[in-house]
């Protein structure tokens, strides 16, 4: 009686101990994971700062000059639009994926590919382009936090802009279709409209508008 008396008390001592393992390794877990997600997170948001977008003098002394000059910098209202504002999306997944492509920067700025103001202005049509690309694919996704056409009061607008911005809605028309370089220099891009444009860039098949 004894005997089994022991061999129940190793087995359910063994059975605690077996317990407080797994207990303190999923705590353990758990504590790295916090530590983890807090870091990352730190880390993303930190990269997700105009300080951090200006860092290097590649967009601080060409695209964010611009920039300084236009109503997102400065205005009446003093809301101002910052570089991840336009072109780093808030939702979480889009913004992940936004990031990886970023990476591709990383790359670029190794091999000083922009990193000269005339290395810059003979990529701006094609740096230029892939962004209307994206914003175009995503519906404008990040001037829709600060405007969208449900929320618009066309009675304060002036008469063009309140029939433009209807005209638009209905057309199905995004954002990014009529405000090119409402924030940065526009490239000087053929359109294939009448004259030609002495030195403008003609942009991949691909990426040009469809003629009518």
């Amino acid at each position: 009686m004894a005997g089994n008396n022991d061999e129940k008390g190793n087995i359910r001592r063994l059975g605690l101990w077996v317990w407080g393992l797994a207990t303190g390794a999923v705590g353990i877990a758990f504590v790295f994971g916090i530590l983890f997600w807090g870091g990352f997170n730190t880390v993303l948001e930190w990269t997700n700062r105009e300080d951090f977008c200006i860092s290097c003098h590649e967009m601080k002394d060409n695209v964010y000059v611009e920039y300084r000059n236009t109503v997102h910098y400065q205005n009446r209202t003093g809301v101002r639009a910052t570089c991840p504002d336009c072109h780093v999306p808030k939702e979480w997944v889009p913004k992940i994926i936004r990031k990886i492509q970023a990476s591709n920067e990383l790359l670029h700025k190794a091999l000083g590919t922009i990193d000269t103001p005339e290395k810059f202005n003979a990529k701006r049509a094609v740096l230029a382009q892939h962004e209307w690309d994206r914003m175009k694919k995503n519906n404008s996704q990040e001037c829709r936090n600060c405007h969208n056409f449900n929320s618009m009061d066309y009675a304060e607008q002036n008469r063009r802009a309140a029939n433009t911005h209807q005209e638009a809605f209905n057309a199905g028309l995004t954002c990014i279709d009529c405000h090119k370089g409402i924030a940065h220099t526009l490239p000087p891009i053929e359109q294939f409209i009448g004259a030609e444009k002495e030195g403008a860039a003609a942009l991949p098949a691909a990426s040009r508008a469809p003629s009518k």
